[in-house]
C-alpha cells in the first residue's frame, strides 16, 4: 500500500511539474561579414491549457490572453519588420525565415468559427484589440487587406480534430506601417521582467530601430506531447536585428558620423590607382573589437527567471565565434561550449551585471553561415500611368537539386493583374516548359473596394537556373478621398511570401520562408493644389460680392444736413483752424533758420 501511495504521489508531482508555468530566454550573437552583428533574442513562456482557459495567468500576460480568448483565436502570428536582409552578404535568414515578416506589420491567425462571416467578425475584433495593445494601425486591416491563404501557411501548433474542422485562416498586412518605439514598449511589457532584468535590458529603441534590419515576432500556439495529455499554451517572442558595429559604437553625446583623419584611413595599397589622394578602403574585418556596453549602451542587468527543465540556471547568452578567439566576460558567469552548433554559451549571474568583450585580434576563420536555398527579387516594369508589369527573379543556387516552393502574392484591389499574361521563363537554355515550372495556380480575383487579389503558385526551379516570373496589370483611378496625405509618394504593395518545403533547416515548422521587398506603386494622381486654388478664389469672390451686397441692403445713406447736431460751418472752421496752425509752425521754422 505504501508503494502505491508513493507511486501516486510521484505521478501527481510530475503532473504539477509539467503543468507549472515555465519561462526561458536566450540571446545569440553572431558576427556577420562587412562589420555587421546579428543579435537574436528569444523569449519563451508557457502555461497549461487548463490554467489558460480558467484565466490563471502567470508568465503569459493577461492582456494578450484575454484578447485571444475573446476573439476565439487558436493560433496567432504577429510580425513587425523594417529594413532588408542582405542574402548575398549575410547568408540564410535566422530561424529559417519563420520568425520574419514582411516590411511593416504582418498578421495571420487561425480563428475558430462556424461560418466565414463569423470568422471575419472575430478577425476584425482581434485586429482592433491588438491595435490598441501594440499601438499599431492593425485596425486598418479590413476586407480589402484580408486574404485566406490556401497553400502557403499551415498550423504550427497541435490542434485536435474537432477544433481543426472549425478553424479559419486569415491573413493581413500593412506594408506602409512604420515600426517604432511605440511598438517596442508594449512588446517588452509582455515579458515577465518587463525589460528590467535579463537579456531584455539590451533592447533599447535607439539601437533596435537604428539597425540595418530588424524583426519582432509574437507566436502563440498550443503544444501537446505525443501522448495527447498535458497540453500547454506556448507564447514565443523573438527580436532579430543586424547592427553595424562601427555605427553602434558611436557615443550618445556624439552620434553624428564624421570622416576619419587621413592618417587613420585603412587603404588597399594593392590597387593601381592608390596614392595619397586616392584611397580604396579595405573590407572591414569581422573580428573587430566590441563589447556589449559599446553595442547596446550598457551590460546585461542580471538574469530573469532563466531555469532549465532540471530547475537549474540555463544558458542565456551564446556567442558564435571560433573557439580560438579570445572572449572576456564578467566574474560570476559560467561558460559552456556547444560543439554541435559551434556556440559559446554563458550562464548569467543572478543579480550582477554581465559584460562581454571581444578584443581586436588577427582575423580567424569565420564561422561559416549556411547559404540561402533560394534568391528572390521583385520589381515593377513598364512605364506610364495606365498599365505596368511585375517581374520576379527566382534563382536556385544548387547545381544538382531542383527546388519547389509556394509563391504567394497579395495585390491591392486598384492593381488589377491580367492572368493570361502570366509567364514563367527559365534560363539558361534549354529551359523547361511553363507547365513544368508552374505546377499549380490558385487565383482569387479582386472586387473593387471590397477585397484584393490573391495569387498562389506552386513553382519548381531547375538546378543552377533562374526563373523569370512576369505578368501585366492595369492601374485603377481612385476617388480623390481615397488618396493618402502624401499621394505623390505612391502606394505600398505588400512583399511576396515564398514557402520552401522539405528543406534541411533549423525551424520547428518544417518549412523555410522568404519574403521579397515591398514595392512602391505610382497611380494617376490629381493635382490637389487645384481644389485649394478654387476654394481660395471662390471664397474671395463670395466675400467681395457678399460684402458689397450686404452694405447696400443693410446700410442707410442720408445727406449730411439731415444728421442731427451736424453743422457744415463748424466743420469748415475746424479745418481752417488746423491749416493756420500748420502754416504758423512752418513760418516759425524758416525764421529760426535765418
Amino acid at each position: 500500500m505504501s508503494r502505491f501511495y508513493l507511486l501516486l504521489l510521484s505521478l501527481i508531482l510530475a503532473a504539477f511539474a509539467f503543468a507549472d508555468p515555465q519561462y526561458e530566454e536566450h540571446l545569440v550573437l553572431e558576427p556577420l561579414p562587412l562589420g555587421a552583428l546579428l543579435a537574436s533574442f528569444n523569449f519563451k513562456s508557457n502555461a497549461s491549457v487548463r490554467s489558460f482557459e480558467q484565466q490563471h495567468f502567470r508568465h503569459i500576460p493577461r492582456s494578450l490572453g484575454q484578447i485571444l480568448q475573446h476573439a476565439g483565436t487558436k493560433e496567432l502570428h504577429l510580425r513587425f519588420s523594417s529594413g532588408r536582409w542582405d542574402d548575398e552578404s549575410w547568408g540564410a535568414r535566422p530561424w529559417g525565415g519563420v520568425k520574419e515578416g514582411g516590411t511593416g506589420v504582418e498578421l495571420w491567425a487561425w480563428v475558430e468559427a462556424d461560418t466565414d462571416e463569423e470568422a471575419f467578425t472575430q478577425w476584425i475584433t482581434l485586429n482592433h484589440a491588438l491595435s490598441g495593445l501594440f499601438c499599431a494601425s492593425l485596425n486598418f486591416i479590413d476586407s480589402t487587406r484580408t486574404t485566406r491563404p490556401v497553400m502557403t501557411y499551415e498550423p504550427v501548433g497541435d490542434h485536435s480534430n474537432n477544433s481543426s474542422s472549425n478553424m479559419h485562416l486569415l491573413h493581413g498586412s500593412l506594408p506602409r506601417e512604420v515600426v517604432c518605439t511605440e511598438n517596442l514598449t508594449p512588446f517588452l511589457k509582455l515579458l515577465p521582467c518587463k525589460g528590467k532584468a535579463g537579456i531584455s535590458t539590451l533592447l533599447d529603441g535607439h539601437k533596435l530601430f537604428d539597425a540595418s534590419w530588424q524583426s519582432m515576432s509574437i507566436d502563440v500556439r498550443p503544444v501537446c506531447p505525443k501522448g495527447g495529455s498535458g497540453c500547454i499554451i506556448e507564447m514565443e517572442q523573438t527580436v532579430d536585428m543586424v547592427l553595424d558595429i562601427e555605427r553602434s559604437k558611436r557615443p550618445h553625446d556624439n552620434p553624428i558620423p564624421r570622416p576619419a583623419p587621413v592618417d587613420q584611413l585603412k587603404c588597399d595599397t594593392s590597387k593601381s590607382y592608390s596614392s595619397p589622394d586616392a584611397c580604396f578602403p579595405i573590407e572591414i574585418s569581422s573580428s573587430q573589437s566590441w563589447s556589449l556596453s559599446e553595442i547596446f549602451g550598457h551590460p546585461i542587468k542580471g538574469s530573469c527567471l532563466a531555469t532549465d527543465i532540471r530547475g537549474g540556471r540555463s544558458e542565456s547568452v551564446c556567442l558564435s565565434v571560433p573557439y580560438e578567439q579570445q572572449v572576456y566576460t564578467s566574474q560570476g558567469s559560467v561558460e559552456r561550449k556547444d560543439v554541435s552548433k559551434g556556440h559559446r554559451c554563458y550562464i548569467l549571474p543572478e543579480s550582477d551585471p554581465f559584460e562581454m568583450v571581444l578584443p581586436q585580434q588577427e582575423s580567424p576563420a569565420v564561422v561559416p553561415r549556411p547559404s540561402p536555398p533560394l534568391y528572390a527579387s521583385r520589381s515593377f516594369t513598364g512605364h506610364g500611368q495606365e498599365r505596368g508589369g511585375v517581374q520576379t527573379l527566382l534563382t536556385n543556387p544548387s547545381s544538382d537539386t531542383p527546388i519547389s516552393f509556394t509563391y504567394f502574392e497579395i495585390l491591392p484591389w486598384f492593381m488589377k493583374p491580367y492572368l493570361h499574361t502570366l509567364q514563367a521563363r527559365s534560363s539558361p537554355s534549354p529551359s523547361p516548359s511553363q507547365g513544368e515550372i508552374i505546377t499549380s495556380i490558385y487565383y482569387r480575383p479582386a472586387l473593387d473596394r471590397q477585397r484584393g487579389t490573391q495569387l498562389e503558385l506552386q513553382i519548381t526551379v531547375p538546378p543552377a537556373s533562374t526563373v523569370r516570373l512576369t505578368y501585366d496589370f492595369e492601374k485603377a483611378i481612385l476617388r480623390y478621398t481615397e488618396y493618402p496625405p502624401d499621394a505623390n509618394r505612391g502606394f505600398d504593395v505588400a512583399p511576396a511570401v515564398i514557402r520552401l518545403r522539405s528543406m534541411p533547416l533549423n525551424s520547428s515548422s518544417g518549412a523555410v520562408y522568404l519574403r521579397t521587398t515591398s514595392l512602391l506603386l505610382s497611380l494617376p494622381t490629381p493635382d490637389f493644389s487645384m481644389p485649394y486654388n478654387v476654394i481660395i478664389l471662390t471664397s474671395t469672390v463670395i466675400a467681395l460680392a457678399f460684402g458689397s451686397i450686404y452694405n447696400l441692403l443693410v446700410r442707410r445713406f442720408v445727406g449730411a444736413d439731415e444728421v442731427e447736431g451736424f453743422s457744415l460751418a463748424k466743420v469748415k472752421g475746424r479745418v481752417k483752424g488746423r491749416l493756420e496752425v500748420l502754416r504758423d509752425r512752418y513760418f516759425r521754422r524758416e525764421k529760426k533758420t535765418q
